[in-house]
């Protein structure tokens, strides 16, 4: 029955599926922090995965790797919500495209059709601005009203306290405390920085989730039937070894 039972969130971010780097830390299989991710929230009982940008490391991985990532995704436990990050930008030629991902059933791919993806059972819907190229954007503008009980934005960029002057060199991408208070979410899942940390004020909770390689864990995200969020780290399955 509707609200009578907690919704569980997986949150992770930065897998950086690739042919290379990633490739060789996970014996030889690009889609290994993949694979692992949902592995665990299989362990964890997981109602949705969300998955905060630079799922895969660059626009130009070959075709076999975009059809074996889609294979992992179809043995799914839960659907799957992923947001385009500064490393694989929803744009022209994408893996998004050339993959077919946002074709996977329960697989949702936010930017592709509209920046939301919800789910009426329970009583959840998830927001995000896809990255849709490689220059500045702001990751967290206008994440709109919530529209149901649970409102989770997510976005990828690089957290400051507040917002520098114009003019003044800062990192791209930029989320600052003021736009995480302004989004009012249940939740904010943040991608883009290797390790897990909470950000912001605390008013809101919002966290980076870490990378699998580093973090080596998941947040796991508990909306409970008595309206409560809690946020815990758990240890991550199928790491690579080191």
């Amino acid at each position: 029955m509707s609200g009578a039972s907690d919704t569980v969130v997986v949150h992770s971010s930065d897998l950086h599926v690739d042919d290379g780097h990633t490739a060789r830390k996970w014996s030889g299989d690009g889609t290994g922090p993949l694979a692992a991710i949902l592995q665990t929230a299989r362990v964890l009982d997981a109602d949705v995965v969300l998955l905060t940008g630079d799922v895969f490391d660059h626009n130009r991985l070959p075709q076999g790797l975009l059809d074996r990532a889609g294979d992992v995704l179809r043995r799914a436990p839960c659907p799957v919500v992923m947001l385009p990050g500064n490393h694989d930008p929803l744009m022209d030629g994408s893996v998004w495209h050339r993959g077919g991902l946002a074709r996977v059933e329960g697989v949702h791919v936010l930017g592709v059709a509209g920046d939301r993806a919800t789910f009426p059972d329970l009583e959840l819907e998830i927001w995000g601005r896809a990255h849709r190229d490689y220059s500045d954007m702001a990751p967290l503008a206008d994440p709109g009203p919530r529209s149901t009980r649970w409102h989770v934005v997510a976005g990828h960029g690089h957290f400051v306290e507040d917002r520098p002057p114009e003019g003044v060199f800062a990192p791209s991408w930029l989320i600052s405390s003021a736009e995480i208070e302004a989004a009012a979410a249940d939740y904010v899942a943040l991608g883009h920085w290797n390790r897990a940390q909470p950000v912001g004020t605390g008013r809101f909770p919002a966290w980076y989730s870490g990378s699998p390689d580093l973090a080596r864990t998941v947040n796991l995200v508990r909306l409970t039937a008595a309206g409560q969020v809690e946020v815990s780290r758990e240890p991550g399955r199928g790491a690579p070894p080191g």
